[in-house]
């Protein structure tokens, strides 16, 4: 707690130490112009205002090396670099140019050069934090990028210089410092920049603002001061006060997280290129513009260097990239057989397999080598060998572009067919196999070998490349088993994992071919008989399975994300069950919701809409849920279920006593009933400990203004047992089993509840 607390207090006293550097900076920039009369305080002005961007700068620095571990060398030496920038101003006001004949080179002087070692530092210690490991090419963009920055700044900085060649040897060398300094600075920037390549580094960027705004102050200051036209306190002042601003920033702005580094593989994009191909590009230029008496011979050799290491790094970047390339294919071909090997067969399988679709599905061939074994065995591992150097050519004439043969290892390969349905691959396996039993010379003997094939086919039964590889070896040892030669892979019931995953893709398919269907289940009042509501339980009419229930559709529809789209389907067909009896039968329907409905904060709306297109009324609706259902998202599913209760359609929990029955939520559920499962009603009658607990159950739902319905009510004597505990609404095959809508319609008007009221 108190690291968090110093870092917000280090990070509040860097923001005022910046506000007080940019008030500084905004009246020093407003009183160029006009400062106040009287040389004392117009003195007086500039020092304290110019030296307060410098001082405010620093403590930003510092504050910064302070919270930020990871660049504390970098910071650290720019708040030592502002240091000595201050401390060479205030010498400079202070006593030098209080004297009648300034001196020149003087103390200023030192501090001003001294200032640009640490940042020197600061260079390299930011890209030091940024780069793991370092490596030829980083060194050689490193190296183009310092001779060009260094061609171009020698033309631009030092020539005004070497002009100056008159006077006190130590003016000379003095004079001669200041473009050298820069040169290094700038030669240094441009080789951190082209070693990390184009990056969107903030710390860093504002940093090479500030140094570029120095060099334009320096450059523009030796111009004038070559000329005599140098004015002290003038508009050029602000450049050096901007490069100190724009450096404070960076270091307030660093977050002390290390940047993503450069990775250390061969790189050829533009981000990696850009500043090496702008130096040598400058670099020819200079070359080009300033050839012969017009140019200093150190540009000259500067710009040679950088062309001649542009040609060194062009050189390297081919070969590692030839050698990335080889190592690239070595890693995915056969040794032996020169064939892909598993890591490309899978590479391109997951390619295949995410393009396929029912109306396009692709396949794949396991092939195993029968008799392989002999072969190595009676005439040695190199016979082998060239066995299988041969498979290779032989298949080469099955195989349609796009097509891939690989060897997995031993005697087993697999041909990867893209948009090749099921048929038309077992037809290619029996062609590939045919091709493999043609006798094969191997050391001058003609050798058989048979071969077994596996085929198995994305996206029906396999959605992945691996579950595509275990079908087809299943097929493949299937083959092998009953020596068939060529097998189709047949999802195995009693696995239940090749026939989820077509039940899915049919599922798919029934929704939108209509093969979804209601069987209504009525629920009748306990103690007279009355029909008060009927349960609507989804049926599939499956082409080829015949009826499916919820057991075998609703998991499939989780897996494949459909159970949105069939609650949609359900409630459909259930609201235009209710039409037909409704006028004539008030008798609501009740529609179970999954968890992705009741987190459906749309689903209010939706239903309202879905009653007004059939002109019902909400009452003629009960939407059911189960307790885990609602306890995957309680605020969520309270928010729903209030939204539909003011609707005015009631809800339900369904199954109760099997979920987590806490009555700590129960206290503020939205719903109208509690609907008992039948693992607490079927032994009532029997056990007393159960009929305890529906007593219970029942006394509580009544406290809680909640009608009970007890489900799986199988007999009569269940029933009246119930009854006598307190249940509600019965619920069951002793009142009726759930039956399509026509025959539940002619229930409905035969009264066939009058068997349960005469018992009860």
């Amino acid at each position: 707690m108190r690291s968090i607390e110093s870092r917000g207090g280090n990070r509040l006293a860097s923001r005022w130490a910046l506000v007080l550097a940019g008030v500084a900076l905004a009246l020093f920039t407003t009183g160029v112009w006009s400062r106040p009369d009287g040389a004392a305080w117009a003195s007086a002005y500039d020092l304290v205002l110019y030296n307060a961007v410098y001082v405010g700068g620093a403590v930003v620095c510092v504050l910064a090396a302070v919270r930020h571990a990871a660049d504390r060398l970098a910071w650290a030496s720019l708040a030592l670099a502002l240091v000595l920038g201050l401390a060479g101003n205030l010498v400079y006001t202070l006593v030098i140019s209080q004297m009648a004949d300034e001196p020149y080179p003087s103390v200023a002087d030192a501090f001003y050069l001294a200032y640009y070692l640490p940042l020197y530092v600061t260079l390299i210690a930011l890209i030091r934090t940024r780069v793991g490991r370092f490596h030829t090419s980083m060194w050689l963009d490193g190296g183009i990028g310092a001779l060009g920055a260094s061609a171009v700044a020698v033309a631009l900085l030092l020539e005004p210089a070497l002009r100056l060649t008159e006077g006190d040897l130590a003016a000379v060398v003095t004079t001669m410092a200041y473009p050298v300094a820069d040169v290094v600075l700038l030669a240094l920037l441009v080789a951190v920049s082209a070693m990390l390549g184009v990056r969107r580094d903030p710390s860093l960027l504002l940093v090479a603002a500030g140094i570029v705004a120095n060099l334009v102050g320096d450059i523009v200051f030796l111009d004038l001061a070559t000329a005599g036209h140098y004015v002290e306190g003038g508009p050029l002042d602000l450049t050096w006060l901007a490069a100190v601003v724009l450096m404070a920033v960076a270091a307030h702005r660093s977050d002390g997280s290390r940047p993503r580094t450069r990775d250390t593989d061969t790189q050829v994009g533009w981000r990696v290129l850009a500043v090496p191909m702008v130096c040598n590009l400058a670099s020819l230029a200079v070359l080009g513009l300033g050839w012969g008496d017009r140019m200093s011979p150190w540009a000259a050799w500067c710009a040679i260097g950088c062309v001649l290491a542009g040609v060194a790094r062009t050189t390297i970047t081919f070969r590692e990239v030839r050698a990335f390339n080889e190592v690239r294919m070595e890693a995915r071909t056969d040794e032996l057989t020169g064939l892909p090997n598993r890591r490309a067969l899978l590479e391109a399988a997951r390619a295949v397999v995410a393009e396929a679709t029912t109306a396009r599905p692709a396949a794949l061939l396991l092939l195993d080598l029968d008799g392989f074994k002999e072969v190595n065995d009676s005439l040695g591992h190199g016979a082998g060998d060239q066995l299988l150097c041969q498979v290779g050519p032989r298949l080469a004439s099955a195989l349609r572009p796009g097509d891939l043969l690989a060897r997995l290892g031993g005697d087993e390969f697999a041909v990867l067919l893209p948009a090749t349905d099921l048929v038309t691959a077992a037809d290619r396996g029996g062609v590939v196999a045919e091709l493999l039993r043609r006798p094969f010379a191997v050391e001058g003997i003609r050798l058989h070998v048979g071969v077994s094939i596996g085929v198995s086919t994305a996206p029906i039964p396999a959605d992945d490349v691996q579950e595509l590889l275990r079908c087809a070896d299943v097929a493949m040892y299937a083959a092998k088993t009953e020596r068939s030669g060529v097998q189709v892979y047949v999802p195995d019931p009693g696995s239940g994992s090749g026939d989820r995953l077509r039940t899915m893709e049919d599922l798919r398919a029934a929704l939108v071919r209509d093969e979804l269907d209601v069987h209504l289940q009525p629920q009748v009042v306990m103690g007279d008989g009355r029909v008060v509501g009927v349960e609507a339980l989804l049926r599939w009419h499956h082409p080829t399975r015949g009826l499916l229930s919820p057991a075998v559709v609703l998991p499939a529809a989780e897996q494949a994300g459909l159970l949105r789209p069939l609650t949609d389907v359900v409630l459909g067909r259930s609201l235009d069950a209710v039409a037909q009896w409704w006028h004539a039968h008030r008798v609501p329907v009740s529609v179970n919701l999954a968890a992705a409905n009741v987190a459906d904060l749309d689903l209010p709306t939706k239903v309202a809409a879905e009653l007004a297109q059939r002109g019902l009324p909400p009452e003629a609706l009960t939407l059911e849920l189960v307790e885990d259902t609602l306890m995957a998202d309680p605020e969520r599913g309270r928010t729903v279920l209030g939204q539909l209760r003011r609707l005015g359609i009631r809800t339900s929990i369904d199954d109760y006593g099997t979920g987590y029955s806490s009555l700590a939520y129960l206290r503020h559920l939205p719903a109208d009933e509690l609907k008992l499962d039948r693992s607490l009603t079927a032994d009532v009658d029997r056990d007393e400990r159960a009929a305890a607990i529906v007593r219970h159950t029942a006394a509580l739902a009544h406290d809680l203004g909640l009608s009970l319905v007890a489900e799986g009510v199988e007999d009569l004597a269940t029933g009246r047992r119930l009854a006598d505990l307190g249940c509600d609404v019965a619920q069951g095959y002793a009142i009726a089993r759930p039956m399509p809508l026509v025959d539940f319609l002619g229930w409905l008007a035969g009264e066939r509840s009058e068997r349960l009221r005469t018992s009860v």
